[in-house]
């Protein structure tokens, strides 16, 4: 992906307004008033407002309607810009599985997605949505899983091209570890029927190329095995040896610098950042969702951050749901929420 212009603003999309989604953007811009200064939110004003009132500590600031993304980059600090980018959104209850609420985030996502396609934003970080809200909200939200698969669709849509020359894939990332999927959100039995060549090397072509634009060099990519002791030299399963290890030799003779199959019990402690800073590996090619996405929450899904790679534009995401039972409670955990932010401002430097 081309460098994107650094001079616009970032748009951070409401999220499920019946979750905590507007509760840890108002706690951004409280608690890291340094990375949201030229960022807004695209949604409703009276949603932010209300969340606004959930702060119980530290001061509250006003929010305020913009007209325009530009118009962001001149609020200023300790004041929260927003772009009504949908109908006036009516009180809806927190902590509730809404469909009325599950339209109003997917309209913000679809907003904002084609904002950053047309060139008016510099990166997108979205806010939690709910999957059962936005299925129920009905077409065209009922078609996708979730926002990976919608952005997919608006970029191939944008670019004119089928959806499947638009590959995307997941990075999930915290301060320790980074892991990459080759399949997202699809049921295990289906998972390991994906795991082909082409999907294999396809990822690690999309890995190389998002994460030496961020580390300015290639990365260093571990691949998990599929089975137990990545298949004990076929023993325990034929994947390493039919799939991954002709996939690995092609990837190594294109340049790619990538490492296994290796015993996926053990690489991921082998990619975890050390106390000194250094790490064997940059990164984790994990083979399915679960696999992948188990070691990086377990090291604290308050620092995740959710990373799509493989679009046009740059967009991530807190790593954690909508947590409906924490809703306008003002306990939500802003962390994840501004590390999504500074993940996409790493992204665009």
């Amino acid at each position: 992906m081309n460098k994107l212009p650094t001079n616009l603003p970032i748009a951070i999309t409401l999220g499920d307004p019946c979750g905590i989604g507007p509760e840890i953007i108002a706690r951004a811009w409280r608690d890291a008033p340094e990375i949201s200064q030229g960022c807004f939110v695209a949604g409703d004003v009276g949603v932010m407002r209300r969340a606004m009132g959930l702060l119980s500590s530290g001061p509250r600031f006003p929010v305020c309607e913009i007209d325009t993304p530009a118009q962001a980059l001149g609020v200023p600090p300790r004041c929260l810009p927003v772009l009504q980018v949908l109908a006036v959104a009516p009180v809806l209850p927190w902590g509730q599985v809404d469909a009325r609420a599950g339209r109003l985030a997917g309209e913000a996502v679809l907003w904002a997605t084609r904002a950053a396609l047309r060139g008016e934003v510099a990166a997108l970080v979205t806010a939690p949505l709910h999957k059962e809200a936005l299925h129920a909200a009905g077409a065209p939200y009922d078609q996708y899983p979730g926002h990976t698969e919608l952005l997919q669709a608006e970029a191939a849509l944008h670019l004119g091209v089928p959806i499947e020359r638009m590959p995307v894939r997941m990075m999930l990332a915290n301060d320790e570890l980074r892991t990459v999927l080759v399949s997202i959100h699809v049921s295990l039995r289906d998972a390991l029927n994906a795991i082909t060549f082409d999907a294999v090397l396809q990822t690690l072509r999309i890995t190389d190329a998002a994460l030496s634009s961020l580390l300015g060099r290639r990365p260093r990519m571990a691949v998990a095995g599929v089975n137990p002791h990545a298949g004990e030299g076929g023993l325990f399963g034929r994947e390493e040896i039919d799939v991954l290890q002709p996939c690995l030799a092609v990837a190594r003779q294109e340049g790619l610098d990538v490492h296994g199959p290796l015993a996926p019990d053990t690489v991921f402690m082998r990619a975890r950042r050390r106390a000194n800073g250094e790490r064997e590996f940059d990164v984790v090619i994990a083979m399915y969702h679960d696999q992948g996405l188990i070691p990086v929450k377990y090291l604290g899904v308050e620092q995740g951050v959710n990373v799509t790679l493989g679009l046009p534009l740059v967009r991530t995401s807190p790593d954690h749901g909508t947590a409906m039972d924490l809703a306008g409670k003002g306990q939500a955990d802003a962390s994840s929420m501004i590390q999504a932010i500074r993940m996409a401002r790493q992204m665009l430097a």
